[in-house]
């Protein structure tokens, strides 16, 4: 019995907000709706960058090595095929050190008595970034990289950028699916309501997110993600229809 009461109580409650959600659909002239388009894709560009130091007592010094590790690069990634590659100008870091003068006292306990900076050396620093749309090849380089620290290069690489050049094509296609997908949802809640839809009244872009393939982060200040070859496209439009 008191089964049979919480049944008919439930059964009340839906009728009632399905009721209450027919009359504002009823009684509106209009009615927001979101809607939503996701696309994969592939990066199309890809973008490596790294930089090399050299270190030495005189700046002659350091120059030579540095040269002789930029020829070292530039043959890596020409062997690699990546002939699109920049180099950056040289940075100079004097180096520097502190020498004391100490003395001892009656006691037996040490005491400066003056110290003195003197330069004891260069170091010297370039960077290079190789762009190509052989993705795959650059996805690769980040490994093999090795081989140039192993010839003595101190190299330094970052971790390769991977984008999709014609993101900014894409987005206007998705704004119009994504329309499409709010008209649709509002078609059906209107349905429901015994209602139609007419035209459209206006449209919010809501914010673009470029993900990994897969995954599901998103940021509410939106998201481009560089780190992988393959991502997801989402664009979310804010619809409003007139009713009829």
């Amino acid at each position: 019995m008191i089964a049979g009461l919480f049944l008919a109580a439930g059964l009340i409650c839906s009728s009632m907000l399905a009721t209450t959600a027919w009359l504002k659909i009823h009684n509106s002239q209009f009615i927001s709706v979101k809607g939503s388009a996701r696309k994969n894709i592939k990066s199309d560009l890809a973008i490596w960058s790294g930089s090399f130091t050299a270190q030495a007592p005189t700046l002659l010094e350091a120059q030579r090595k540095l040269k002789n590790d930029r020829a070292k690069v530039d043959d890596f990634l020409n062997r690699a095929g990546m002939t699109n590659h920049l180099f950056t100008a040289i940075s100079i870091e004097e180096l520097h050190a502190t020498f004391e003068n100490v003395a001892t006292n009656w006691d037996g306990k040490s005491r400066v008595i003056s110290s003195q900076e003197k330069n004891v050396g260069y170091k010297l620093k370039q960077s290079v970034e190789a762009r190509s749309e052989d993705v795959e090849r650059v996805g690769h380089l980040d490994s093999d990289s090795t081989a140039l620290i192993e010839q003595g290069v101190l190299l330094t690489a970052e971790p390769p950028r991977f984008i999709y050049t014609k993101a900014a094509e894409a987005k206007i296609e998705m704004l119009a699916d994504a329309t499409e997908d709010a008209r649709t949802r509002a078609q059906q809640i209107a349905s429901h309501g015994g209602r139609g839809l007419a035209h459209l009244h206006s449209a919010d872009m809501g914010i673009f997110q470029i993900t990994p393939l897969n995954s599901s982060e998103t940021s509410g200040e939106g998201m481009n993600d560089t780190s992988s070859q393959e991502k997801t496209i989402t664009a979310v439009v804010t619809a409003t229809f007139s009713l009829k």
